[in-house]
């Protein structure tokens, strides 16, 4: 995808975080925006100041959980802007603990907006990214679903999060290989932030009633939790330097984009632990002091 103004851009987890920085960027190139969140009052403070840069915005409520939520975001976005022309499929949350641990709400609520939203998301907009394109012989369309390290990577007390994860790197690889082979005018990325501050340490405060947890969290999950907000929060790399790294790699076709290229090493360790059928090396060989820590408070 080439060209971006006057292009209309949806966005899910656009009230703050990735998601507001993709839409900043998005304004900035003359894109018409479509924001959903949970979130109503972040949303609301969005819309105003992205309305106040001059763009054009439409804000939706959508729990990405709900298929009938994202389909009334793709139905409001063709209804404003007759179009789309890139997705972001970003809205995540985060959930840590040993794996055991977890309940079956951590899972549904996990699972549910980091891959069931990603899920609606390529599953609806994609469909309509094709019949848009059907009528514009002009169209160039592209999705970037928000993954993780945690995608390629398997730390420990992160099982939730990291199952949700792979499932995204393993969906948008799919993705693209689909388009490619039906040469659609409608490309793919998949993003792998690692530690980037953003609001996904806390993202718990928005976690809805119907999987909310009944019961006190464990050792285990309060350790995970104080390790991720340290590490979210001591991040070097902005929530804007990934946003514009992403819209780079749209702009040239990019498949795999890496907040932290350095952190390579360890995939390619794991990758050659699978190849030789090695057992699983330890992800904190280098940082012995985080395992230390998780192992001190269990």
């Amino acid at each position: 995808m080439k060209h971006f103004a006057g292009r209309v851009a949806v966005i899910t987890g656009g009230a703050g975080g990735l998601g507001r920085e993709f839409a900043t960027v998005a304004a900035g190139l003359g894109m018409k925006l479509v924001l959903a969140d949970v979130q109503q009052d972040a949303l609301d403070d969005a819309r105003r100041a992205l309305e106040e840069q001059g763009a054009e915005v439409l804000a939706m409520a959508c729990d990405v959980r709900k298929g009938e939520q994202v389909q009334a975001l793709a139905d409001a976005a063709m209804a404003r802007f007759g179009a789309v022309h890139l997705v972001f499929n970003n809205a995540g949350v985060g959930s840590g603990g040993l794996i055991w641990e977890n309940s079956e709400a951590d899972w549904e609520w996990v699972l549910g907006v980091n891959l069931w939203g990603v899920i609606h998301g390529v599953r609806i907009f994609t469909r309509l990214m094709l019949d848009c394109a059907a009528r514009d012989p002009q169209f160039e369309g592209h999705i970037v679903n928000t993954a993780s390290m945690a995608g390629l990577l398997n730390a420990p007390a992160m099982g939730v999060y990291n199952v949700s994860k792979h499932a995204v790197v393993s969906l948008s690889e799919t993705l693209y290989h689909d388009l490619q082979l039906v040469g659609a005018p409608v490309g793919a990325s998949v993003l792998c932030p690692y530690f980037v501050p953003t609001g996904i340490s806390q993202s718990h405060r928005n976690r809805p009633d119907d999987v909310r947890m009944d019961a006190a969290p464990t050792a285990s999950q309060m350790a995970a939790q104080a390790m991720t907000v340290k590490a979210v929060e001591s991040g070097k790399v902005t929530a804007a330097q990934v946003a514009q790294m992403t819209f780079d790699a749209v702009r040239d076709g990019q498949f795999y984009i890496y907040s932290h290229p350095g952190a390579l090493g360890n995939v390619a360790e794991r990758m050659a632990a699978i190849v030789e059928q090695r057992n699983p090396g330890d992800p904190y060989a280098a940082t012995p002091h985080v395992r230390e820590f998780l192992r001190s408070k269990l």
